[in-house]
């Protein structure tokens, strides 16, 4: 069994933060049904689509990451009986998930007002760049847009450097994420209220949220934090350091770490009195940093991390995309799973990481071809009789 069985989604989305709150809510057992406009379907299915290294009989890795656990139902939703079959399907539906740019669904007639007189049980929750309301809310925003306008890029990379946006898509998936909250939250409150509703995520919210304790900081200290690459403003050693085969990572927090730090590594000279402290290992910062450097760079990763682990220091390698995916640990949390291509042959993509000990099931179904479902759906959920099915094909309605 999975936790979200017997919630129904219908999925609009595009791209990338849309559908993967449409992925991850499929993996937790919501009945996804991707609604897709009829022919070549939505336009990430061909975003890396004839890239030979990163696609599979014609879906790109963005398609197939993205759309394991859902079903694929194409209509036409600018035509008037394509609407109204939409609308018998929201009927059924308890969450509708778009990340159209603002006033699109109001222009497609999807909209939240028009939906809750169709359901009033219906919830609809949209993903845009700077969300429906505000000066900007017109604006395009993709997910640099969103970590440049956000802050967080004038704090990541080496100072002196020019800004450096996150590697992983950070604008697009934070609000995915939020999204997921916002639409369980949404369910929850309809327990009490009876009622669906409509939930707005921006994702530049969502980069002004994750800037967390730096934001308030700043209030508090009228200050603009500059990039301090993989340093920290409070603790020493916190940093990479560079062993003679790759980096590791050493994260010292505590003044228990630092004690624990000196018996795992032979630097005599930094085992001072006054290192005892942060405020002293501040202080000696340089000398820390250059001790530790020329020390470490000596041996390889595996010599140190096992110095440094026996003692409970917090160290790690810094893994490269390959390294981390195939890490036991990974593996041993199913992080990294296989799904099928429907027209045969398997993808490995990553897991998914809410772990549940009752609803735990974890399966994957592959990523669907266009309007693959629609026949099932149409019929199995609406009632369709194959006559009215294929009269839809005609008009090319689905």
């Amino acid at each position: 069994m999975k936790a979200l069985e017997g919630i129904r989604i219908l999925d609009l989305t595009h791209m990338l933060s849309g559908p993967y709150a449409g992925m991850m809510l499929a993996d937790l057992g919501a009945d996804t049904i991707k609604v897709e406009p009829p022919g070549r379907g939505e336009g990430t299915r061909r975003l890396l689509e004839k890239d030979p290294n990163n696609s599979f009989k014609g879906f790109g890795a963005y398609f197939i990451t993205l759309n394991r656990n859902k079903k694929s139902v194409s209509i036409n939703l600018k035509s008037e009986e394509g609407l109204a079959l939409f609308y018998e399907l929201v009927k059924t539906a308890d969450i509708v998930l778009s990340n159209f740019s603002a006033g699109v669904t109001e222009r497609l007639k999807i909209d939240y007002e028009t939906l809750s007189k169709i359901n009033p049980r219906i919830i609809t929750c949209t993903v845009t760049g700077f969300g429906e309301t505000g000066p900007y809310k017109k604006r395009t925003a993709f997910d640099m847009v969103a970590q440049a306008m956000g802050g967080g890029m004038s704090i990541t990379g080496q100072q002196g450097n020019p800004p450096t946006r996150s590697g992983i898509p950070t604008g697009d998936l934070g609000g995915g994420v939020m999204a997921i909250i916002g639409a369980l939250s949404a369910l929850q409150a309809r327990h009490t209220t009876g009622r669906g509703q409509h939930v707005d995520i921006s994702m530049l919210d969502a980069q002004i949220s994750l800037l967390n304790y730096m934001a308030t900081m700043h209030f508090l200290s009228g200050e603009i934090p500059d990039k301090i690459g993989n340093t920290h403003f409070v603790h020493v050693p916190y940093d990479t350091f560079q062993c003679s085969d790759g980096f590791i990572i050493i994260a010292v927090i505590t003044d228990n770490f630092w004690a624990a730090l000196m018996t795992a590594i032979d630097l005599p000279e930094l085992d001072t009195e006054e290192n005892k402290g942060q405020p002293g290992r501040w202080k000696n910062k340089a000398e820390i940093y250059g001790r530790l450097n020329e020390l470490l760079i000596t041996n390889t990763q595996e010599h140190w991390l096992e110095k440094l682990q026996s003692a409970r220091v917090p160290s790690a390698p810094v893994n490269n995309i390959e390294q981390a995916l195939s890490s036991p640990q990974v593996l041993a949390r199913d992080m990294v799973v296989e799904v099928e291509h429907p027209e045969g042959g398997m993808v490995k993509v990553p897991g998914n990481p809410i772990k549940l000990s009752e609803t735990h099931e974890e399966t994957y179904s592959s990523p669907p071809l266009v309007g693959q479902h629609t026949e099932e759906v149409l019929t199995e959920i609406l009632g369709k009789s194959a006559e009215e099915i294929k009269n839809l094909k005609e008009k090319g309605i689905i």
